[in-house]
Parts: C-alpha cells; sequence; structure tokens
C-alpha cells in the first residue's frame, strides 16, 4: 500500500514539475519506476538485515579461528 502511494506522488510531483506533455509522462512514469526500484532494494535489504548480519558474524568467527601461530 505504501510504495503504491509514493509512486503516486513521485509521479504527479514530475507531472507538476515537468509539465503535461507526452514526453513528460514517460519521464514522470521512468522516474517513479525509478525510485520505486531504488526504494524496493532498500526495503529488501533492510529486511535481509539480521541474516546478513548473522552471515558476517559467523564468518568473522571462522576467521577468528583459523588464525593459526606461527
Amino acid at each position: 500500500m505504501m510504495f503504491e502511494i509514493i509512486f503516486i506522488l513521485v509521479f504527479v510531483a514530475t507531472l507538476l514539475v515537468t509539465g503535461l506533455t507526452l514526453m513528460s509522462v514517460f519521464a514522470a512514469i521512468g522516474l517513479s519506476l525509478l525510485v520505486m526500484l531504488v526504494l524496493g532494494m532498500f526495503g529488501m535489504a533492510i529486511k535481509l538485515l539480521p541474516w546478513i548480519l548473522a552471515i558476517a558474524v559467523i564468518v568473522w568467527i571462522f576467521r577468528q579461528g583459523d588464525k593459526a601461530p606461527r
């Protein structure tokens, strides 16, 4: 629901800034899709953050155990 509202707001804001022509409609669609793509990737990163942190901690622990005295 929130992504749809953001898409509509970015689309309308782009149309208000550029004026209402066919080229500006395509630009507004492109900009809105770009913003949605970036926000979607950010949302997925936040959603996967616990798993990313768990993997980072496991790798860090394994690397600490790998160090052998010379």
